[in-house]
């Protein structure tokens, strides 16, 4: 089926049969290659590739690199060493091919499209990372929170130099997702390049099955709510949704995006969805008119009016980018952090009979602008760096809370005379002194992270001028 779709794909004229003469050339074998090549001229005096343009091919420049194609495998075949099996020939052959289109597009074998079915259907051990090609390295798009690799210590930008013993250099995406993959409580060791590092790093990292909290709320000062989203799964919009239920009486919203390497992209456009309520949020570009898609706002539902900043990172991708660069578009949203990763394009899997497949770059995103995020990311409004702001507390003024956990102390040495008393209440007031309260974010946990302490500030501002206010 999908030959056919091919065939009729290159037809112009005559060009099908040809085609389909072709199919016998590569049975009949070098002597057949060389007589239909000699009915288009000598296939000597063909055209370098290399001053090609990109335009689309004629029906003889078409015919003529299928022939070139059958001819050096024939002459492989007849002339090479060792024997060879055509079909691991032809496999190898259209790897490399996929693999020059871009880095996200590959052929699938038979081993691999089944090994994608069982990723997609069944349970397999993780380390919770999202990676990508960037300047032609396998690079850490992001580490997803709370997950192996966040928690051994793995950074937006690592660049991967082995896995293993295995180095990366020409690794395909796939081929490294497929090797990181295995058992859960299974370890594997990554060496990395980091900025800043003077030699690579080698980090230890044992798998586990991947459970992704996807949404997380909390407040700051009471009047600004901080909504982090990590990842684009089918949850994310009802848990901001439910988020800004709860706070209601907010004045500002900072949405964190930092890190989030994205996911479903319904998600993402009702997430942007929920801030504005016309125009286009994202088109979708492509080759065929059946890929040329739009996705709209709506009215229902839409807070127009609460002041909103939105953190970004290097490790911000996709529907990360999509929400962020729309929202920024739209002039909903002030933007600051780093440029983002630039992943824009749509993948999709063809089938190529019953075992093998294709994954094929079929489209690209546009922001509201026309702007595109592939290759180029979004650029935040203001630009802050990764870093923090030394918090000294002043330890002279002693806040309502803390004299009263202070007094309690106090209390507790006097009753000396019941030791197991004593020892119990203290047991106590230190472990209410450690426990952090996770739906708040303290003045000091601001300054420990620079650009959100910018994103406060920027909101207040917006929330100071009545800028978007409700």
């Amino acid at each position: 089926m999908f030959l056919n779709k091919i065939i009729n794909q290159f037809s112009y004229g005559d060009t099908t049969l040809m085609i389909k003469k072709s199919k016998k050339v590569i049975v009949a074998g070098l002597v057949s290659t060389l007589t239909v090549a000699y009915m288009f001229g000598s296939f000597a005096q063909a055209k370098d590739t290399a001053t090609k343009t990109h335009a689309p091919s004629t029906a003889k420049e078409k015919l003529e690199a299928y022939i070139k194609f059958t001819q050096i495998l024939n002459v492989i075949e007849s002339q090479y060493v060792d024997d060879v099996n055509t079909t691991d020939l032809v496999d190898k052959a259209l790897k490399g091919l996929m693999a020059n289109l871009d880095s996200h597009s590959s052929f699938m074998d038979t081993k691999e499209f089944k090994d994608l079915s069982v990723q997609t259907k069944g349970e397999f051990g993780g380390l919770g990372i999202s990676i990508g090609m960037k300047d032609g390295a396998l690079t850490v798009i992001a580490p997803i929170n709370d997950t192996p690799a966040y928690k051994a210590g793995i950074k937006a930008g690592d660049i991967i130099l082995k896995i293993n013993d295995a180095a990366t250099i020409g690794m395909s995406i796939d081929e490294s997702v497929k090797m990181m993959r295995g058992k859960p409580k299974t370890s594997l060791v990554l060496t990395i390049i980091r900025k800043g590092e003077p030699k690579p790093l080698e980090i230890k990292i044992t798998r586990d099955i991947i459970k992704i909290q996807s949404v997380y709320a909390k407040t700051i000062e009471d009047d600004i709510l901080y909504v982090h989203v990590t990842s684009f799964d089918q949850k994310v919009v009802k848990g901001v949704q439910d988020a800004m239920k709860k706070h209601k009486h907010t004045k500002g919203m900072i949405l964190d995006l930092r890190n989030n390497p994205g996911g479903l992209l319904d998600q993402a456009v009702g997430l942007a969805d929920l801030f504005v309520d016309e125009g286009v949020i994202v088109s979708q570009k492509g080759k065929v008119t059946s890929e040329n898609l739009e996705y709209k706002a709506t009215k229902k539902g839409t807070d127009k009016d609460t002041p909103l900043v939105i953190l970004i990172n290097g490790g911000s991708a996709s529907a990360s980018e999509i929400v962020s660069g729309a929202l920024q578009d739209f002039n909903r949203s002030i933007l600051v952090g780093e440029k983002t990763f630039g992943k824009g394009s749509v993948q999709v899997v063809m089938p190529i009979g019953a075992d093998e497949a294709l994954k094929l770059t079929v489209a690209r995103y546009y922001l509201p602008s026309g702007r595109t995020i592939q290759a180029v990311g979004v650029t935040p409004d203001i630009t802050v760096p990764l870093g923090k702001i030394d918090f000294i507390e002043d330890s002279i003024m002693l806040k309502e809370k803390d004299l009263k956990k202070h007094l309690e102390n106090e209390l507790a040495k006097i009753d000396i005379d019941d030791t197991s008393k004593s020892s119990k209440t203290k047991t106590d007031t230190e472990n209410n002194e450690t426990k952090i309260d996770d739906t708040i974010i303290t003045e000091e946990q601001i300054y420990k992270d620079l650009q959100l302490k910018s994103a406060v500030d920027i909101l207040k501002a917006l929330i100071i001028t009545n800028k978007g206010n409700k």
